[in-house]
């Protein structure tokens, strides 16, 4: 059967269980695609958002994967463990935790508040010198990881009943809440690990609007998968971003991924003058369909393309 032109983007609910690799890979055979793109890696214990890409809508795999985040965390005093999860071998127990307060754990936690510079975990998907750290970790290999800034940009807990304290954390990318629970636990003085995860959501995409694997099968089976509304539109993904329409004399410029002029627009009114250097902008042609992002560069007043779709 040839491969249907889908182009969108996915809320996937990751289940537990699942790798982000898993899901993409059941979608392929579920949407009978092969062009399809995850956009930020989950644990397998993890479950939650896990925004898709398909057909020109990988094109923004890196673009959304920037995004904030959003989790829901457990975190276990007392233990601490090879992969900053319950799901490693535990390297130490104690139980300290029995002499912390409630209180002194509300402010350890909250005490992340802001941006800190966190060590990555071996037990991650960060490639050192072509090979990722967690194939590194399952041969015994340690290697230096560089501290990454990371912001943390609010914490709201949810309930602490020692030695577990449960807490909602919105975060900018690259954040690992594994790390997060172990450095908690580290500054407590009684060790720490992360005990569950889900990602509430990654940009614009929310948990409540989720859809898990079985529900995407029944849809596409049962023919109702475009009408469903389960697909986002690429563009739709891309609406923070102004739009500017070329005039027919620039059709051909836009389609090859040609620098652009002011002079190319035909819907540049007022725009000159708060356009700011790096803007990016959606492209249309003159008859109004979507082809591309580019950027501003104010200093020479063109524009060069960024993304072509």
């Amino acid at each position: 059967m040839a491969e249907q032109m889908i182009n969108g983007i996915i809320n996937v609910y990751k289940e537990r269980g699942f790798t982000s690799h898993d899901v993409v890979a059941k979608l392929r055979g579920i949407l009978k695609t092969k062009k399809i793109g995850h956009t930020g890696t989950l644990d397998p214990d993890a479950e939650g958002v896990l925004p898709v890409c398909i057909g020109n809508a990988t094109k923004l795999c890196d673009l959304l994967t920037d995004k904030s985040k959003e989790y829901r965390t457990k975190l276990l005093l007392g233990t601490v463990t090879d992969t900053q999860d319950t799901a490693g071998t535990v390297i130490s127990e104690t139980g300290l935790w029995k002499e912390i307060g409630t209180e002194e754990i509300r402010q350890a936690v909250l005490g992340f508040i802001g941006g800190y510079s966190q060590i990555p975990p071996m037990y991650s998907a960060l490639k050192v010198n072509g090979k990722k750290l967690y194939e590194l970790a399952r041969e015994g290999i340690e290697v230096e990881r560089k501290p990454r800034n990371v912001e943390i940009y609010n914490i709201e807990i949810l309930n602490i009943e020692v030695p577990y304290a449960e807490f909602i954390v919105r975060c900018s990318k690259g954040t690992y809440i594994r790390t997060l629970c172990h450095d908690i636990g580290r500054k407590l003085g009684c060790g720490g690990c992360m005990a569950c995860l889900v990602r509430n959501s990654a940009g614009r995409f929310h948990i409540s609007d989720s859809h898990t694997l079985s529900e995407i099968e029944a849809l596409w089976n049962e023919g109702r998968f475009f009408e469903s509304g389960i697909l986002l539109e690429t563009e739709k993904a891309l609406d923070e971003y102004e739009v500017l329409k070329t005039g027919p004399h620039a059709d051909k410029l836009v389609r090859n991924g040609n620098v652009l002029t002011w002079e190319s627009f035909s819907n540049v009114t007022g725009m000159e003058d708060r356009a700011e250097d790096g803007q990016w902008f959606r492209i249309h042609d003159s008859a109004g369909r979507f082809l591309a992002i580019y950027e501003y560069q104010k200093k020479n007043r063109i524009f060069k393309s960024n993304k072509m779709f």
